[in-house]
């Protein structure tokens, strides 16, 4: 396994295919790294749709969509399964934010977070507007996850000019 890249250092540059549950139905297209306007993004790697920690994370953050909107951040959510499987999870939990489809885990092992066989390690990066990570929290165990008040206060530290704890 790779290293994840250090806080300060350019986040590992990629393009994948995701889909953005909208009012009219999922929307496909490609994410690139340095394509999300600027702000901060929250990349959320999960190990997998429809299982109960990952469902958990990613409703929490959903219902606070809003607190990382009004900071300046978006948010991604990147996991192995593919876009059929992302669409279906959105659609059931109402999923507001870009599913990303990283099938072959090649972004996982460029954030050094892929484990040969089990899948990968839940992680969360906080990537700048000039493409750095800022913070990083990187799990030993999948169960659990960052909330949405470190998560935001990370970013808040971030956006103000000050390093992120962590």
């Amino acid at each position: 396994m790779s290293r994840t890249p250090a806080v300060d250092s350019a986040a590992p540059g990629f393009t994948l295919p995701g889909t953005l549950r909208t009012d009219s139905g999922p929307q496909r297209g490609s994410y690139t790294l340095g394509e999300h306007g600027g702000g901060p993004l929250v990349l959320v790697f999960y190990p997998g749709d429809n299982t109960p920690v990952c469902t958990k994370q990613l409703c929490a953050y959903t219902s606070e969509l809003e607190r990382f909107k009004d900071l300046g951040a978006t948010v991604w959510a990147v996991s192995p399964q593919d876009l059929d499987s992302h669409e279906g999870f959105a659609e059931q939990y109402d999923l507001r934010f870009p599913l990303l489809a990283d099938t072959d885990r090649t972004v996982a092992r460029a954030y050094g977070i892929s484990l040969p066989g089990l899948g990968l390690r839940r992680s969360v990066f906080v990537v700048d507007g000039e493409g750095a990570v800022r913070w990083k929290h990187v799990a030993l165990a999948g169960l659990t996850f960052q909330d949405v008040d470190t998560l935001t206060a990370r970013i808040a530290e971030v956006t103000q000019g000050r390093p992120a704890a962590g």
